[in-house]
Parts: C-alpha cells; structure tokens; sequence
C-alpha cells in the first residue's frame, strides 16, 4: 500500500506542527503543508496530495474560497477535503457538507486520532 500524502492549508503554524507529526507518528503519511489558500492550491496542483486538510478561518482568502477555487480546477477537484474549524455548530457542518467536502474536523482536535479520524471519514485504512 503507498504511503498516503496529505496537504495541511492552515495560516497558524502551531496547527501545522502539531498535525504534521501527528500524521506521521499515527500512520506514517507523507506531509506537505501551506500557509495561505493561494499556496495550498499551487501545492494542490503541482503535487497532487491524496487528502486536504483545509482550514476554514484564514485571511485573505479563507477555507471556503479555497475550497471553491479547488473544487473548479480539473487538476485538484478529485482530491478529497476535510474541513479544520473552530465551528462546531451542527448547523454550520451541514453547510459545509453541503458544499461538497469530505468532512469536517473540529479544532482543537484530538492529535493522538487525527490520523484515525481522516482514514474513518475517507474509508481507509491504517
């Protein structure tokens, strides 16, 4: 089985740390990371990761924007997104499942199951 490739899009790199190593330490998956929309979606394209993990609050061009702009470009549409946010409002998940995303992951998120919880939602396995 290939090692699974994940691209984290966060502006915070503490978030960016910690997922990093949790990725790698649960399940030994490659990590590309971005700190801005604009970069995640030139990484999306050149490199062409397995999952996203995008979050929603960022500035300039935030999560959902880079979502849309992902979803309309044939060279990332394919690639599944799993939303990182602070809003854990049912309502609001709705909404972003609605858009079309993968899922959803609350932040904080647990570290020790980030890897478990992506696999879960994308039906893969570790």
């Amino acid at each position: 089985m290939a090692v699974k490739r994940v691209l984290i899009i966060d502006d915070e790199q503490s978030i960016q740390a910690v997922a990093s190593l949790s990725l790698k330490m649960e399940a030994n998956w490659q990590v590309l990371t971005a700190s801005s929309g604009a970069e995640g979606i030139n990484i999306a394209a050149a490199e062409q990761p397995d999952v996203i993990l995008l979050d929603v609050m960022m500035p300039i061009m935030n999560g959902i924007d880079t979502f849309k702009q992902l979803q309309r470009s044939d060279r990332t549409q394919h690639i599944p997104i799993i939303l990182l946010t602070a809003k854990a409002q049912a309502t609001e998940q709705q909404q972003f499942y609605d858009l079309g995303v993968s899922g959803v992951i609350t932040k904080p998120f647990n570290s020790l199951t980030l890897a478990s919880q992506i696999a879960s939602l994308l039906n893969w396995s570790l």
